[in-house]
């Protein structure tokens, strides 16, 4: 187990925590769905109770998964979050706002009214993945930035800066950075719907749930296959290897190339990509199924987790820079010392225990 058997091994941890915060992002889509479900008072109570057992899961995979770049490749989470500020600032805004929500909804006097906090579930639930799709987006498609590590040398050790003004609003320039965010809305959506069918007990709700399932299930297909085509046939970033700065070379069919180099994780995209559907299908045109989101949602997590994998992974610059193409981020280049990546594998262990601690939680919420 080399330097280069940890880089790859919180490379796999990190796409973990991404593919599993993006299908925790149900509770973002549930709550953009909350004026086409609910068409009663009961109804939003019915949709928002039932959310309120889960934001804290999405909220804090959230911080996780930051966390988790931020131990084990320092260098982009110092790239991109604080270059790119406005955009992440923008989605811990939007989070925010949802936790402010659901801390003051249900209390008694507060002076902005229950409206305004609907509202702001709503806002976090159309920002929130948008967002976050354009934002992942840029791991295929660059950013505006420059590294120079010869500057820890000097009096001020700055080694990233951002060429862009709009430090990190420019991606959305990018129509495919857009389109990206579009198919994390629409699957976010898909998902919530989902959530409120399996959670929720009324005939009423379950057939609108059904109902915006099928209409947003074709939004993120229009959206995500292009999106994914369109990946699998661009040109993409290459590096030798080499833990310094520099020797990025272009290739074509980049990622491509990366599914055909690891069997295993084609498989991967292909049995997730037939479980979303599976979900999706069998929930819109057989009313007694309830099950669908665990079907979606392990599909959903398999998915994302291997288009992260392919940004990584076979000596794959997963931050290619557009100022300065030498300047792209490799899991070589990028990542902390191999002290620090051996002492945070062995915390990872624990992280089944985990797992089986939020299904656990998941479960008792369900009992009440």
């Amino acid at each position: 187990m080399d330097y280069s058997f940890y880089q790859h091994y919180w490379w796999f941890l990190v796409s973990l925590l991404g593919g599993i915060l993006v299908f925790l992002l149900f509770v973002q889509g549930g709550q953009s769905l909350i004026y086409n479900i609910g068409k009663k008072e009961k109804d939003f109570n019915l949709l928002i109770g039932s959310l309120d057992k889960r934001w804290e899961l999405t909220f804090t995979t959230l911080v996780t998964f930051g966390a988790g770049f931020f131990a084990s490749f320092p260098l982009f989470y110092s790239t991109s979050f604080g270059g790119a500020y406005w955009v992440w600032m923008l989605i811990l805004f939007s989070f925010v706002i949802q936790s402010v929500s659901y801390e003051f909804m249900a209390k008694k006097g507060n002076f902005l009214g229950n409206k305004t906090y609907k509202l702001f579930l709503f806002l976090n639930g159309l920002l929130g993945p948008i967002l976050l799709g354009a934002a992942v987006s840029t791991l295929f498609y660059g950013a505006e930035f420059k590294i120079d590590k010869d500057n820890l040398t000097s009096i001020m050790p700055i080694i990233s800066s951002w060429e862009n003004p709009l430090h990190g609003l420019e991606a959305v320039g990018n129509l495919w950075n857009v389109a990206l965010g579009l198919a994390v809305f629409f699957l976010a959506r898909c998902l919530g719907a989902l959530y409120f069918i399996v959670s929720i007990e009324d005939k009423e709700i379950q057939k609108n749930a059904r109902k915006q399932l099928l209409i947003n299930a074709v939004g993120f297909l229009l959206f995500f296959l292009p999106y994914l085509i369109a990946l699998l046939l661009k040109d993409g970033y290459s590096g030798n290897g080499n833990v310094e700065m520099g020797g990025i070379t272009v290739e074509s069919y980049k990622y491509w190339n990366n599914l055909l180099a690891t069997p295993w994780a084609l498989a991967i995209l292909l049995i997730g990509v037939v479980l979303v559907l599976f979900g999706f299908i069998k929930s819109v045109f057989v009313p007694k199924f309830i099950h669908g989101i665990w079907y979606a949602g392990a599909g959903t997590i398999m998915v994302v987790m291997t288009l992260l994998l392919i940004a990584g992974f076979n000596n794959t610059s997963y931050y290619p820079s557009l100022a300065d193409v030498q300047s792209s981020l490799t899991i070589a280049n990028s990542s902390s010392s191999l002290f620090t990546l051996k002492a945070m594998s062995i915390v990872s262990l624990f992280i089944p225990f985990v797992i089986a601690y939020i299904w656990y939680a998941w479960r008792s919420l369900d009992k009440k």
